[in-house]
């Protein structure tokens, strides 16, 4: 008997095959093998949204081949990826030869690629679930619907060759608003005074002030700062009050798809779309669960197999009483998937030798967070110091690691350390007295100003997504390449800035569309979406609700908008082809030089921004460069001969700026004797 099993990609096939028997011939299909045509709309709003499916010029050859060897099996398995493009693929699977087959296809679903698990799905078959058909049906009909309707009206009425997406522009959206909010922000000057205090066994320790009687400081200025500073002269610091106490640091739960991609940016500088393409090659080669997932749930002989490791590796000490099981909050989790841990937790990182560095490192990550979800709680002692000197208060804040506990597997970080108190690190105190008099060293009083909210990144960015319910986690990485791509976003110093155009963009589509990028909008489709998945809604009718008013105002738009003239953006520099003066053009791969005479001159120039600073190498210009693939980096314009380049500014180039820094001034007032 001839089985034949359908995965997506050939390295899923090759570990696949190594659980299955000889009588198994495992086949890729690489990927979709149907979808909506290029180049004309495909989906027909008179007769309830149904859509036209199409095999891809480019793949016509291999599902042609494909078709023919199912053809020729006496069985089939469809054992593509356990969410809603995987069953959709195994639906178009089964659409292109189900009037061929000599039975009907089995569906076999399994979370993670390894001998126990894939014996279990082929022991137990199942169904192709139309409902996450379905779910992925609507979101495709939805998202080319917004798609072959705006983007043309972008091109009349903004530029030729623009595009919208649903899900994309409302994430272009959020970081358009966050660069506004920074444009307006206004820095507010403030001053902080801290002591520099003595015991009388001469250990030294640093208090902040904190309050004047009952009421908390502001000090604005320098003026109000140096009135304050006046007002200790001659007064006794004394210890009033101690507060010790043991606080608790809690592990987190395994990584979801969205918390991965967030750790694998803030840890490993990693991409959103690096981090899910490395996870998809760990999970076809059988080395982690499926990492499209929602779910902080672990199996319980995962669990079972964490908490042995732990036993045998780091002692019954750092083993937690209870087993850990965590429980998804939100209600939008898709289905009933695992976390992301590893797939055999006997297999540490060090294992992996075989694997790149960027492989290795992600898997530690996956690796390290599912042990330590299972370990004991970190314990640290936390003290509290309330010094008087006359009507202030000075506070001084200290906290030592007591017990480790899951911080010995996985390294703390600042968002995690959950102390009471404003200090991020381990910070000891001296042994004090209520009562006890302190000698005071010095004043120190220090100028800042506040600070803008930060330009996202792909770690904030992810979350704030997540945050709003825009997208899912399987999509979060698709978004931001798309708003790359299309020029209406950069890179720079790994922070997301939009560009003119973006701007230009977002405005049109919030004062004409504002449904569309509108966040809660947005999160009510996504959660429609999730509705059809769970068999609640029914999507043509979701589908229709969302028309009608859509392509109403694509017409009123169409008629009553004026074409948006983009401001022309001259240079110095003469085309050397016509000798018309060269403007600043963006195309896909950012900004480039074309003829002001276009389009009678066609001629093109590399454009390069060039930042107020010499490089310290040669004394050449520094100068904004892009690699292939558009992420920005700085260097010196006497390249090759000068090989300097930086991802950051340099710093002396922003100084150079003039903008206010956190700690412009500080000043030291030596205690009069």
């Amino acid at each position: 008997m001839k089985n034949l099993v359908v995965v997506e990609s050939p390295t899923k096939a090759r570990t696949l095959g190594q659980f299955l028997g000889s009588n198994f011939q495992v086949l890729a299909s690489l990927g979709h093998v149907r979808d909506l045509p290029r180049g004309e709309f495909g989906v027909n709003p008179d007769k309830e949204f149904e859509p036209k499916y199409v095999i891809p010029k480019k793949k016509q050859k291999m599902v042609n081949n494909l078709k023919k060897e199912l053809i020729l099996g006496d069985q089939v398995y469809l054992a593509t990826d356990p969410d809603r493009e995987g069953e959709a693929i195994a639906w178009h699977l089964w659409q292109l030869v189900k009037n061929d087959l000599k039975k009907k296809p089995k569906r076999v679903v399994f979370h993670e690629i390894t001998k126990n698990a894939v014996d279990e799905a082929f022991a137990k078959p199942s169904e192709i679930n139309m409902e996450l058909v379905d779910a992925q049906q609507a979101r495709r009909v939805l998202d080319r619907l917004v798609g072959y309707k705006l983007s043309p009206l972008l091109w009349q009425k903004i530029r030729r060759g623009l595009s919208a997406g649903r899900v994309q522009s409302v994430t272009l959206r959020l970081i358009v608003e966050r660069e506004k909010e920074i444009e307006k922000f206004k820095p507010q000057e403030y001053w902080t005074i801290a002591a520099n205090l003595e015991t009388k066994d001469g250990k030294q320790f640093t208090a902040r002030l904190a309050k004047k009687g009952q009421k908390e400081i502001e000090l604005k200025n320098k003026k109000e700062t140096d009135e304050v500073l006046k007002e200790f002269k001659g007064e006794k610091f004394a210890v009033e009050d101690i507060d010790k106490k043991e606080v608790k640091s809690y592990p987190a739960p395994p990584f979801t798809t969205s918390t991965l991609q967030q750790q694998a940016a803030t840890r490993l500088g990693f991409t959103a779309k690096k981090t899910m393409l490395i996870a998809q090659e760990l999970y076809e080669r059988g080395l982690i669960t499926y990492m499209r997932t929602d779910s902080v749930n672990l199996a319980e002989a995962a669990i079972g197999a964490i908490r042995n490791l732990i036993d045998k590796n780091y002692g019954k000490n750092y083993l937690s009483g209870v087993p850990k099981r965590y429980k998804v909050k939100s209600k939008v989790a898709q289905e009933a998937h695992e976390a992301i841990r590893p797939a055999q937790i006997d297999r540490q990182p060090g294992d992996l030798s075989e694997l790149g560095k960027d492989f290795i490192r992600l898997y530690d990550l996956i690796w390290r967070r599912a042990v330590a979800c299972q370990m004991k709680e970190a314990v640290y002692d936390e003290t509290r110091v309330d010094i008087t000197a006359g009507d202030y208060l000075f506070v001084a804040r200290g906290s030592v690691l007591k017990f480790a506990g899951w911080q010995k597997v996985y390294e703390v970080t600042s968002e995690k350390l959950q102390l009471t108190s404003d200090t991020k690190e381990e910070r000891s105190l001296p042994d004090l007295k209520v009562g006890e008099v302190l000698k005071l060293l010095d004043l120190l009083s220090e100028q800042h100003f506040t600070e803008p909210p930060a330009r996202y990144s792909d770690a904030t960015l992810v979350k704030a997504l997540e945050q709003n319910g825009i997208g899912r986690p399987s999509t979060y990485a698709p978004i931001i390449s798309t708003i790359l791509e299309r020029g209406y976003v950069e890179r720079e110093e790994r922070k997301f800035k939009p560009t003119d155009l973006g701007i230009k963009v977002c405005d049109f589509l919030v004062k004409n569309f504002p449904d569309i990028v509108d966040v809660s909008f947005t999160a009510e489709m996504e959660e429609g979406l999730d509705g059809v998945a769970r068999g609640e809604r029914d999507w043509r009718p979701m589908i229709s609700e969302f028309w009608h008013p859509f392509i109403d105002q694509i017409d009123k738009v169409e008629k009553d908008v004026a074409k948006i003239k983009l401001p022309v953006e001259f240079t110095d520099e003469k085309c050397d082809s016509c000798g018309k003066l060269m403007v600043v053009k963006m195309g896909r791969y950012g900004k480039f030089l074309a003829c002001s005479g276009f389009p009678n001159c066609l001629r093109t120039k590399p454009y390069v921004e060039k930042i107020d600073a010499l490089c310290p190498r040669d004394g050449g210009r520094i100068i904004v460069r892009r690699t292939r693939r558009g992420k920005i980096f700085y260097g010196c314009e006497n390249w090759p001969g000068c090989n300097w380049a930086s991802w950051s500014k340099p710093s002396f180039a922003k100084a150079l700026e003039g903008k206010p820094t956190e700690k412009k001034t500080s000043e030291k007032l030596l205690p009069k004797t």
